[in-house]
């Protein structure tokens, strides 16, 4: 073998050890670029899972916030419905046979407050259920019709400088409050 060919021989060694240095430089960066897309992938798809997730969260949070604003008004509808039903049934009252002892009741209830009233106020149509009831107490006072006053009694003290009002109206509005907070027990429970 002559010295070209043993220099031919290393030559063409030597290339192919650069060339399978280079293809194994070759794989390893393929493989890193591939791990690092794989990674950069996965990367994305956790992060657009958490976009997905937070914005389901989201949406729910607003669905249950509407519902609980369309339930609340709901429950608002039914307890204006609530007061005013029970408010004409006070307004009907006065028609009822029974209404001298319920304004005897109511009158009875403010003399306590009011003791030796000289003046009952009543609405003009309630003024001869107003004496009736001023009779069955065994009370004398001057009945004097005033129609701001209605389902109740407005006793007026000496000298006109006190006064007391009892109506059926007048307690419902006083406990609306509490009503209120029963109806809504009721309706949520």
């Amino acid at each position: 073998m002559s010295l070209g060919d043993i220099l031919e021989n290393e030559t063409r060694d030597e290339i192919a050890r650069i060339r399978a240095q280079a293809q194994e430089r070759a794989a390893a960066i393929l493989a890193s670029a591939r791990e690092r897309a794989s990674n950069l992938l996965d990367s994305q798809k956790r992060s657009l899972d958490a976009e997905l997730q937070a914005g389901l969260t989201r949406a729910r949070s607003a669905a249950d916030l509407e519902a609980n604003a369309q339930r609340l008004a709901a429950a608002d509808q039914v307890q204006a419905r609530a007061f005013q039903q029970a408010e004409a049934e006070l307004r009907g009252a006065p028609a009822s046979p029974q209404y001298p002892q319920i304004l005897a009741r109511l009158i009875q209830e403010a003399s306590a407050a009011l003791p030796g009233a000289e003046v009952v106020e009543v609405h003009p149509n309630e003024v001869q259920a107003a004496q009736t009831a001023l009779a069955q107490l065994g009370l004398s006072a001057q009945v004097r019709p005033n129609p701001a006053i209605e389902t109740g009694v407005r006793l007026v003290g000496r000298g006109g400088k006190t006064s007391v009002q009892n109506t059926l109206i007048g307690r419902l509005e006083s406990g609306r409050d509490s009503l209120t907070a029963e109806v809504a027990r009721l309706l949520n429970g």
